[in-house]
């Protein structure tokens, strides 16, 4: 029967299958200890793609090169095993270090991790294909070598499956369980004091409350000073709170010692230095989830990293004073390449492993540890992650439709959600005056949330506190003359609207206020813009980090962009307002207040942008009814009810104190999904570029605002105290 595939095609296949599978996979190797460090530091899709499609590859080939050396043995037709057996037999531990991976990378996705029972019994099939591999050529000459190679192949792949174990949730939490604690024993000291009583003993219970350890204050932080920390001193802290609160991507409890000691420290802390230690301690957690640190840091680690290497080292030695003059000169480069590639990439896992934060933190000798420190930071990017803020915006994404045929292919395909991000996402470096407004809001928070009750309304509010600060200080003023609907505002916020419901009316509401308002030099309408973008983004494009507070936003944005798509398709078709026209309902407004020295061309273009004008039209609408009065709850848009709550904002006369108030609200509205993300969520992100809320999340936690914090008193120490009779008189008396 007549073949499809040529015979020269099959022939070629035959001789260069085995050579090319293992030089591809070492290649692929080599590329992964190169990227795979920078998908920490970026959340561009596409570097992620090109890193999970080689370490998904790195395995699969790794394995079915080893498959076709067992299969070319089997078959023992010297026409088709075109590579010579001893060789093709040494070839084989290659593979299972490759199959054991580098040490930056052993899981792309949390979910990896929870697979590492498939990974253990990978490891048994693959020791046990290439010991079948040696066992077929057992008189080989190079055995000396292969056994070599074999062992440190074995301890390669065994330190993944480690790292995947240890890496597994359930077992990341298992490790920090502490030892079980029945507490004071309660049954002994009611069993002496009845026993004292019955005596007719004069006896009392006192009670004394579990001191704060290593200090004796209160635990009360001074939040005015702002000390500073050098380098090495941020990489030490960083790992020790990340000792203290890597629970919490597991739901870990924690005790009042460690909430008073974290806010103690970053009570004093400048923003930039509070943000590196975050920096750093996020960083361990990621090289503990997805990196082999937490298994060769330590001394068991250190010993079979030794022996590794060595082995290694031998086995090239032994090649050497072994091969075979027979074998074909190819086959010995090929073997040389894999040689000093294996030597090569333990090479540089040493170096990593040696100049790396984990170092650092162990060595006891000040200057030995700043030579490591100064050398990780030469080889390392200074960067830990992203430093990244993602922006997506309703108005802008109604505006700008693809061809819908477009859509329709890309989401039958299932990449939607990819052109989406390439479209529509936009990319910001974080600035610092962001950084240091939401630390000092935080901090601000975190200064009267002196019991837990306070912590837990605080890290609860959605904005409400914010606006019913204002309002409290406005009722005050009996001298202001704002016709302003404060409970529409106020009402926005609350708990009886969903979570969504209120990101989207604030984001529409925002993107009115400031795509109509003159560009001004106040720092908090930029603050307002950049977090209400960034919301936005994490509710639609990163549902997986909003889905504890997300509720129905999904259907809820889908609906409002239709609406708005359709409001905007109809204005389109019929003549556009004069500039003058919208000038003077924005002036009625009070929300678009240009100042009378502001130059013509900058009034043009404030009223002749696309967006600026559709904002402007939608500020037009009629709203005095409330939308859900006419149009029923069937449709879940907010879009009309988002421009009754701008125009409440905008009959707030100073600009200043408007932006201060919104800016205080979307802090609120942040720190509400960090505290309510799932923490797993949080973890997955680090591996792909970080994001401004999980440091919002780990800076609350320091702060003590969360619901980590639930042994507020510890144990208590209790005495029984004997009176004298005397003691007893003079007291009743």
């Amino acid at each position: 029967m007549a073949s499809l595939i040529p015979d020269r095609v099959k022939r070629l296949w035959d001789d260069w299958n085995l050579r090319a599978a293992v030089l591809i996979s070492l290649f692929f190797q080599m590329v992964l200890i190169s990227l795979a460090t920078s998908r920490k530091r970026t959340g561009n899709r596409i570097v992620n793609a090109i890193i999970w499609s080689f370490y998904l590859l790195a395995d699969w080939l790794a394995a079915f090169a080893v498959g076709l050396i067992s299969n070319g043995q089997t078959n023992g037709n010297p026409d088709k095993f075109r590579v010579n057996e001893d060789l093709a037999a040494f070839w084989a531990p290659f593979l299972l270090l490759h199959l054991g991976g580098p040490d930056n990378i052993t899981a792309f996705s949390l979910e990896d991790n929870e697979l590492w029972i498939r990974h253990l019994l990978g490891l048994v099939i693959q020791l046990v294909a290439v010991a079948y591999v040696f066992a077929q050529s057992i008189d080989n000459v190079l055995s000396v070598p292969i056994i070599l190679l074999f062992l440190a192949g074995a301890i390669k792949y065994a330190e993944r499956t480690r790292a995947l174990y240890l890496g597994c949730l359930g077992n990341f939490k298992a490790s920090m369980l502490p030892m079980p604690d029945a507490g004071p024993n309660y049954v002994q000291l009611m069993e002496e004091y009845s026993s004292r009583k019955a005596a007719d003993v004069p006896v009392r219970i006192k009670i004394e409350n579990e001191p704060e350890r290593g200090s004796q204050t209160s635990g009360i932080p001074d939040w005015t000073t702002e000390e500073e920390i050098t380098h090495l001193e941020v990489v030490q802290k960083g790992y020790e709170f990340f000792t203290t609160f890597r629970g919490l991507i597991v739901d870990h409890m924690f005790s009042f010692h460690e909430r008073n000691q974290s806010r103690s420290f970053f009570s004093r802390r400048s923003t930039d230095d509070a943000f590196r230690v975050m920096e750093v301690e996020l960083n361990f957690m990621y090289d503990s989830l997805y990196t082999k640190m937490a298994v060769v840091h330590g001394y068991i680690g250190f010993v079979f990293r030794f022996i590794c290497s060595v082995l290694i080292v031998l086995s090239f030695v032994e090649f050497e004073s072994h091969r075979s003059p027979e074998i074909n000169h190819f086959d010995v480069t090929v073997t040389y390449i894999l040689l000093c590639g294996a030597v090569g990439l333990d090479l540089v896992a040493l170096i990593k492993v040696i100049f790396s934060d984990w170092t650092v933190v162990v060595l006891k000798n000040g200057r030995v540890k700043r030579i490591v420190s100064a050398v990780r930071d030469k080889l390392s990017s200074v960067r830990r992650w992203s430093n990244t803020i993602s922006q997506h915006n309703l108005i802008n994404f109604c505006l700008n439709q693809r061809w819908r045929w477009l859509d329709i292919a890309a989401e039958t395909v299932g990449l939607k959600a990819f052109l989406d991000e390439m479209k529509y996402k936009k990319d910001f470096v974080i600035q610092d005056n962001l950084k240091e407004f939401i630390f000092r809001e935080l901090k601000g928070k975190a200064s009267k949330a002196e019991t837990n009750k306070v912590a837990k309304e605080i890290y609860s509010a959605r904005g409400q506190r914010a606006l019913s600060d204002y309002i409290r200080c406005r009722s005050e003023n009996m001298s202001s003359s704002e016709e302003v609907d404060y409970e529409t505002m106020s009402l926005s916020v609350s708990e009886k609207v969903d979570y969504d419901e209120s990101l989207l009316l604030w984001h529409i509401a925002t993107e009115l206020c400031y795509s109509t308002s003159p560009v001004d030099k106040n720092p908090n309408r930029e603050f307002c813009k950049l977090i209400s973008d960034y919301m936005l983004y994490l509710l639609v494009m990163r549902p997986t980090m909003m889905s504890a507070v997300a509720g129905i936003g999904q259907i809820r944005f889908q609906d409002t962009c239709e609406e708005a798509k359709k409001f905007f398709s109809r204005w389109k078709t019929e003549s556009r307002p004069s500039i003058s026209t919208a000038l003077d309902i924005c002036s009625k407004l009070n929300i678009c207040r240009i100042a009378k020295n502001t130059s013509p061309a900058r009034e043009s273009s404030s009223a002749t942008t696309r967006q600026g004008d559709a904002c402007e039209k939608l500020l037009h609408v009629n709203t005095e009814v409330k939308p859900i009065d006419v149009k029923g709850d069937r449709s879940k848009s907010v879009l009309f009810d988002a421009c009754r709550l701008a125009k409440e904002l905008g009959k707030l006369k100073d600009d200043k104190k408007r932006w201060e108030i919104m800016s205080k609200v979307w802090v609120e509205l942040l720190s509400y999904a960090a505290s309510h993300c799932r923490p797993n969520a949080h973890a997955q992100e680090l591996s792909k570029g970080g994001e401004l809320i999980t440091f919002v999340w780990i800076l609350m936690a320091h702060f003590g605002l969360g619901e980590q914090f639930r042994i507020e008193a510890g144990h208590a120490r209790a005495k029984l105290i004997v009176e004298s009779r005397d003691y007893n008189q003079v007291k009743a008396k």
